[in-house]
């Protein structure tokens, strides 16, 4: 799997939910897209590569579970951002790991 793949359902069944509504889905695709930019604009790495050769979110698969966690927070607080100064150890362990536009 890569951060690509992920999908509404993934997420919905991620966070243990049987059925999810339209209203649901329409929310969980956009918590999916505000973590692939999140992850993308804090590493510095697309979310698509531009041809094969390219790094992106896909070329790594630990950004998948970053994902994950990112929309379980914002689902569990109904919000559309995440919160640097709360941000989980592991996913901030993970965002360092992958950053390509530190200033030095």
């Amino acid at each position: 799997m890569k951060v690509s793949d992920i999908t509404a359902e993934d997420i919905a069944n991620y966070l243990r939910l049987s059925e999810i509504s339209g209203d649901e889905e329409k929310e969980l695709k956009t918590y999916l897209t505000v973590a692939k930019n999140y992850i993308s604009n804090y590493t510095g790495l697309p979310i698509k590569a531009d041809d094969e050769e390219s790094e992106s979110l896909d070329s790594y698969s630990d950004f998948i579970i970053v994902v994950y966690i990112f929309c379980q927070d914002m689902y569990d607080n109904r919000c559309l951002y995440v919160d640097n100064k709360s941000i989980n150890r592991t996913v901030q362990t993970i965002l360092d790991m992958h950053t390509r536009n530190n200033i030095c």
